[in-house]
């Protein structure tokens, strides 16, 4: 797997990093269960600071794109390819967009969902 960094796209250096490593498991380059470089290894090979590398791994974890196996290493994660397609920004998007038609459609206005929106996420706990 080769990984380019452009310094002059206006894209965040973490996901480039994100999306090459996502790219490269779509076209067959990394499969499911493939060990990845350690951060500190690919940080070096990149000239990043590890916790760019860091952030782009822990992003990619979450999504369920690879997996961390302790002190053995990390590789990329079974579900890897059907995971790749999954876009978590898109997926909170539409949820929030059917929640919002439904309030909608029960008769609460904009200004009400809002307030309830900020109510709600004031009351769940904060996950990062």
């Amino acid at each position: 797997m080769e990984i380019f960094i452009d310094l002059e796209d206006p894209n965040p250096l973490f996901a480039q990093l994100i999306q090459q490593i996502k790219d490269a498991i779509l076209k067959g380059d990394l499969e499911p269960g493939a060990p990845l470089p350690s951060i500190r290894q690919l940080a070096n090979e990149l000239e990043l600071n590890a916790k760019t590398v860091a952030k782009a791994y822990q992003l990619l974890e979450r999504d369920s794109v690879i997996q961390t196996r302790g002190y053995r290493g990390t590789f990329v994660h079974p579900d890897a390819i059907a995971n790749c397609g999954q876009d978590i920004a898109q997926l909170v998007l539409d949820k929030i967009g059917e929640a919002i038609e439904t309030c909608r459609e029960a008769g609460a206005t904009d200004s009400e969902i809002r307030i309830a929106f900020s109510h709600a996420m004031n009351r769940t706990s904060r996950r990062n």
